[in-house]
């Protein structure tokens, strides 16, 4: 099926955390507003919690929308909520891939990826600083500059997708890029920071994105991260090496940054509690658009997405996908 599609969402985003024992107070910022650029633009949004306080509203570094609370009181449960309406374009790269190979040089990309503005995102990272199993990673798979750019690409996000294996508690939020190049495990955070890692080993401005993936038969989902990579003449291309596909309208940007650590859904302190419980519930739902009730257009050559790793049969679905804290 192809043509110009444009879809809204409506998205509810619900983390609770329980404390073992009972907690003074807390400073929380949330990254869990929908960007409005590059064809998405946030038709409503609202964020609460329970105990109540008011959310004050400031940005970040990387241009992400952001919301800050605090709570001055005994309590051992948080409970966050954002509700969004997000309406989505067509990606901007419509072309035909195999045009884009014949036509983007590694020399075009050398010759940009020197302004001041990509340095963050060529730079290593908190989380990615390869090391010594990147180098065995990458000489184990030959993932070097292939003959251009965009194949070079789209082929290290297929190596990654088949030989790495989804596993829920594989990792952690703070694992570095060498944890899962050397066990070979990880979750789409870990894939992510591989990917760019990789994008930025041959000198592609490579970032990091978390948000939500619509997928046709599962309104429930975990938050999804991925890797964009800017290309000359095209702009930021993102890539999900956790489901080998091309991001599109189905790919909901929340925020953006040099990996995990700039992009995390919550961050916060805690003045006594003691550990902490997690969970998260996502949904994601499209919306009747035009006069009908049509689900969202698949592009040319972009595969159904109908499930993620851990839906599969031997890997059970987790409470966390990108791990708040």
């Amino acid at each position: 099926m192809s043509g110009s599609v444009s879809t809204s969402y409506s998205i509810t985003h619900d983390s609770w955390f329980d404390y073992e024992s009972s907690i003074n107070g807390c400073t929380m910022l949330v990254r869990l507003q929908p960007r409005e650029d590059r064809g998405q633009s946030v038709e409503s949004f609202s964020v609460s919690s329970d105990p109540e306080t008011i959310p004050v509203a400031c940005g970040d570094s990387f241009s992400n929308s952001c919301h800050m609370f605090s709570i001055h009181r005994r309590f051992r449960r948080i409970h966050v909520r954002s509700e969004s309406v997000v309406h989505t374009d067509p990606a901007p790269v419509v072309r035909n891939m195999q045009e884009l190979s014949a036509q983007l040089t590694w020399a075009d990309v050398d010759r940009h990826s020197g302004w001041i503005g990509f340095w963050d995102y060529l730079a290593p990272s908190r989380f990615v600083r390869p090391g010594k199993a990147f180098d065995a990673f990458v000489e184990r798979y030959g993932l070097r500059r292939g003959p251009d750019p965009v194949g070079t690409l789209q082929e290290a996000c297929s190596i990654l997708n088949r030989h790495l294996v989804y596993t829920q508690g594989s990792s952690t939020v703070d694992s570095p890029v060498d944890h899962i190049a050397e066990t070979g495990e990880g979750v789409c955070q870990d894939y992510a920071h591989l990917m760019l890692a990789l994008g930025r080993s041959w000198g592609i401005p490579s970032r990091y994105v978390s948000g939500y993936l619509y997928l046709e038969e599962m309104p429930e989902v975990a938050s999804h991260a991925w890797a964009e990579f800017w290309l000359p003449e095209i702009g930021w291309v993102g890539l999900d090496a956790t489901n080998d596909a091309m991001a599109d309208h189905r790919f909901i940007r929340v925020a953006q940054g040099r990996d995990y650590a700039d992009a995390a859904p919550t961050r916060g302190v805690v003045y006594g509690g003691g550990e902490a419980t997690v969970k998260v519930d996502v949904r994601v739902e499209a919306l009747p658009f035009g006069l009908s009730n049509e689900a969202p257009m698949i592009r040319d050559g972009q595969s159904p997405i109908r499930k993620l790793p851990w839906q599969g049969e031997a890997t059970p679905a987790p409470s966390v996908s990108l791990q708040d804290q």
